[in-house]
């Protein structure tokens, strides 16, 4: 499983590098410069047009909706199940939940993934209860109780490992010809997704609809063992990531937006198999489910078979909502680390949501910024001036279903102090507000924001996930094509005036990774 976000903002191609380790810790990658010919970008708009046509919507009386876009070049189908729940949704330390329900999701049912689900549900109610009776031990200190009780889990826990056909869910799916079966979480949604060829469809409806119908979460303690080890990678051995984890709890104080999506060490531990299934209950109901298929397919068919598979889902309440609000930050905030690495220099400025009308604006800023060896952040921090290894930036971090973050960061080069990559930083940000972006760079930013669109219409299964999440986050799939019109728009003005009021000291964060001796 991985941890990733989707949005317009990343449909540039990505790199994979020392600086990326940043977003393949927290979900987002930074946008290389692409060349664009003039004739590409001008026929993005009737493309547009022929894609939006191309696309139909209902919705079940359960509340479930569907977006389905037919693409006819090639016999396979792409399918993305999105639940609108992710790590800004868990409740006050049961951090993680999200991201472990995602893990679980792929166990299995009463019917797939078990030899003998009765004597197996037996076993996991008894494993769960010394599991419990075990965490009580510990607190007392109890060492002959612990020794005994460990035992005791280890036995259960093999007895119902002994019940579990390991992958049955990835084996059918791979079996018939399925790829690219994988998931994602987060801080705004866990998205589930594969490919399959477009005859058997009918089989995607039964897998998918039991998967969520019917799910038993078994080898809980298993995964709990295997996140809290990706945790350990990611985070605590990891310098980018500790100070990631430590810089979103310095720059947001209310919102969820400040907790990591794996979740805290202490209450990944904590969680047990009862907390999971509460999750479940409260936030994949249907009315909390979007579905977008693209490819091969027969919309009137897709409708169809939907009802008899998903219709069998039963209306459940709407889940609840996030209601903390981060408020408006009124100074500068620091967070210096000293850990084994090289120096790291970190800028955060609190933006907008996605579906904010400066939305677009602030996805340009991001582009002319931090867009590949072309951005200015590049050409002046690395190229020109050297104070940087690598200098880069991206909008919508670490989400952007709420407000958020525009975040800066640069390595260090050898020659060269924080204070020189902050200043080097300060004065590419301050041009921003004081000279006018010429016609010739804003359009080259514009040429490449288009252009990633397009090439991103290729794929079935991006544009499945870019129609489902503008969906969900937006109100309307429609808004992911509206975008491009929205950046067309924007001018030097906009820059202008956007970039005063958001590069203000008071609405900074800045992170330091210092090298420890």
């Amino acid at each position: 499983m991985i941890i990733k976000l989707f949005n317009f903002s990343r449909f540039i191609r990505y790199s994979i590098s020392v600086v990326c380790l940043l977003l393949l810790l927290w979900g987002n990658v930074p946008a290389l410069a692409q060349t664009v010919s003039s004739d590409e970008s001008s026929s993005i708009t009737p493309y547009l047009n022929r894609a939006i046509e191309r696309v139909t919507e209902f919705t079940l009386d359960n509340g479930m909706k569907f977006i389905i876009m037919e693409n006819h070049d090639a016999p396979v189908v792409s399918f993305v199940t999105y639940a609108d729940v992710g790590g800004t949704d868990e409740p006050d330390r049961k951090t993680g939940v999200a991201h472990f329900l995602e893990h679980l999701a792929f166990k299995g049912t009463t019917k797939i993934g078990t030899t003998n689900y009765e004597k197996e549900k037996e076993v996991l109610s008894r494993l769960d209860q010394v599991s419990m009776e075990l965490k009580a031990a510990n607190k007392t200190g109890n060492e002959e109780k612990i020794k005994q009780l460990t035992a005791t889990f280890k036995k259960v826990q093999d007895e119902a490992a002994s019940y579990v056909e390991q992958n049955a869910f990835g084996r059918i799916v791979e079996t018939a010809g399925g790829v690219n079966i994988n998931a994602q979480t987060t801080p705004d949604a866990t998205i589930y997704f594969y490919s399959f060829p477009s005859n058997k469809l009918e089989l995607w409806m039964s897998l998918e609809s039991e998967r969520f119908l019917d799910p038993v979460f078994r080898e809980f303690y298993k995964e709990q063992n295997i996140i809290l080890e990706e945790r350990r990678l990611r985070t605590e051995n990891n310098p980018i990531g500790t100070m990631v984890e430590a810089f979103l709890g310095t720059a947001f104080t209310e919102h969820p937006y400040k907790r990591p999506t794996i979740g805290y060490n202490e209450d990944i531990r904590n969680l047990t198999r009862q907390d999971v299934r509460d999750f479940f209950n409260t936030y994949y109901g249907p009315n909390n489910l979007t579905i977008s298929i693209v490819g091969d397919v027969d919309p009137e068919k897709v409708q169809s078979l939907a009802q008899v598979y998903f219709g069998r889902y039963g209306e459940k309440p709407e889940p609840p909502k996030v209601t903390k609000v981060e408020p408006k930050q009124e100074e500068t905030r620091e967070v210096t680390l000293k850990l084994v690495s090289q120096p790291w220099y970190l800028e955060g400025y609190h933006v907008p949501a996605l579906n904010h009308p400066d939305s677009a604006i602030y996805q340009v800023i991001s582009t002319l910024l931090s867009s590949g060896r072309t951005s200015r952040l590049y050409k002046s921090l690395v190229e020109e001036k050297q104070v940087a290894l690598a200098a880069q930036g991206f909008n919508g971090f670490p989400s952007d279903k709420y407000p958020n973050l525009m975040l800066f960061y640069a390595q260090t080069s050898p020659k060269a102090s924080l204070e020189d990559v902050d200043k080097a930083l300060s004065l590419e940000i301050e041009k921003l507000k004081t000279q006018p972006v010429s016609e010739q760079e804003l359009q080259r930013v514009k040429n490449q924001l288009r252009a990633s669109l397009l090439r991103s219409l290729d794929s079935n299964l991006g544009m499945g996930k870019a129609l489902v999440e503008y969906e969900v986050k937006t109100g309307s799939w429609r808004n992911l094509f509206g975008q491009v019109e929205a950046i067309e728009a924007v001018t030097s003005a906009d820059i202008q005036r956007v970039a005063k009021s958001t590069f203000v000291p008071e609405n900074l964060t800045i992170g330091r990774i210092l090298p420890k001796s």
